[in-house]
């Protein structure tokens, strides 16, 4: 194994609601120190027209944000950038067009994560931060744009799937009002009966495992149960669950960005979030979901750090 010096990485991950670089520390062997982050709310999809293009006005606004990003990057003196874009790009038609763009501008390596790698990244970081003690494991990532989910018992999952049944991508299709129509949550619940039954049914010989949620939107539902039921930090129980998301359907766009820490750019679409979590965690019976605080871009970093070293 060739030595490697600890490395200052620029972690760039274009998602769909967000632009984020977060800027860690880290060699083999250690836990990577995260040392600076800057977050941008973009919301990509909102800027996708009726071709399934993003518009001009989201290109531009898109290349605005990596470029303040590349250069808070250089201004930290970052070793690398590791940049890479999720269902929002994966889906766009001009997806691929944006990306060349992007990468002869800013002198970058912008890759687009198929849906299968990012749930086998985010695996690998909750598999590090919970160790191997921590037996089977079934991870779940709701995003913006998509689903991930992932199970198995080493670093490499035995399943790995991604549904494009995001909370903003469902919010904006399905949900109408505000508070949203009864009419319209109904559909959106049908809705994840048609897509995801054939995933139930796949993950069915996993539900035994022990579950864990990275991701915003189930780190919030998380900080919410808590407040609404005083449930242990990082963790949401099926029975609060249940009662939580009726709750947070009966609210106003207004009244949900009142709880702890939810934005106004996030409150519209927590309720999608919701009825999705709510929907895996009836199917498969699920007692508990722990929340991971590692996801995607510690598994980028994880696994970027393994290749340097030449294990990976």
């Amino acid at each position: 194994m060739r030595y490697l010096r600890r490395m200052r990485l620029g972690v760039l991950d274009v998602g769909s609601n967000t632009v984020h670089l977060q800027v860690i520390d880290g060699h083999r062997g250690a836990r990577p120190v995260h040392t600076s982050s800057f977050k941008t709310e973009l919301r990509l999809t909102d800027f996708l027209d009726n071709e399934g293009n993003i518009s001009n006005k989201g290109i531009a606004s898109l290349t605005d944000v990596i470029a303040e990003s590349v250069a808070q990057a250089e201004r930290l003196e970052t070793d690398e950038i590791l940049a890479f874009a999720t269902s929002a790009i994966r889906e766009a038609h001009n997806g691929s067009e944006i990306i060349d763009s992007l990468n002869q501008e800013f002198g970058i390596d912008l890759q687009v994560l198929s849906g299968e790698e990012e749930a086998s990244f985010t695996f690998l970081a909750v598999r590090r931060w919970l160790g191997w003690s921590s037996g089977d494991l079934l991870v779940i990532d709701i995003g913006g744009g998509s689903l991930e989910v992932a199970a198995g018992s080493d670093e490499s999952p035995e399943l790995a799937h991604s549904y494009p049944v995001g909370a903003n991508r469902m919010t904006r299709k399905f949900l109408k009002g505000d508070p949203f129509t009864n009419k319209s949550l109904v559909a959106l619940e049908d809705h994840f009966e048609k897509t995801l039954k054939s995933l139930v049914e796949e993950l069915s010989p996993f539900n035994s495992f022990r579950v864990i949620g990275t991701s915003k939107t189930l780190r919030t539902l998380a900080r919410i149960s808590r407040e609404f039921f005083d449930t242990p930090d990082g963790v949401i129980e099926s029975k609060s669950l249940e009662v939580m998301t009726k709750r947070l359907a009966g609210m106003t766009v207004a009244e949900r960005a009142k709880l702890p820490r939810v934005s106004t750019n996030r409150a519209d679409q927590l309720v999608a979030g919701a009825l999705l979590a709510r929907y895996l965690v009836r199917e498969l019976a699920i007692p508990l979901i722990e929340i991971c605080p590692w996801a995607l871009r510690e598994g980028i970093v994880l696994r970027r750090l393994d290749w340097l070293s030449g294990s990976g």
